[in-house]
């Protein structure tokens, strides 16, 4: 089964009004590290993860879904 994350990261950096360049200085990354994050091209180590959600006063569920898929017979 392969597994996919989805992730709320847009939408609560939005709320914020808060460009990807304000999240990564947040975070000490890169922009294009949030943008990847954001667009699924890259989940977070576990500790930005939690990093994340205490920014963000959540958890980490809140910010990330798993999404399983079957995998497709070949």
């Amino acid at each position: 089964m392969e597994v996919q994350v989805n992730n709320h990261l847009r939408v609560l950096r939005a709320q914020r009004n808060w460009s990807q360049a304000d999240l990564a200085e947040r975070l000490e990354v890169s922009r294009q590290s949030v943008n990847a994050i954001e667009t699924g091209k890259f989940d977070p180590s576990l500790p930005l993860a939690f990093k994340l959600a205490r920014l963000f006063d959540t958890t980490i569920e809140a910010i990330f879904i798993e999404d399983a898929k079957p995998e497709v017979s070949k």
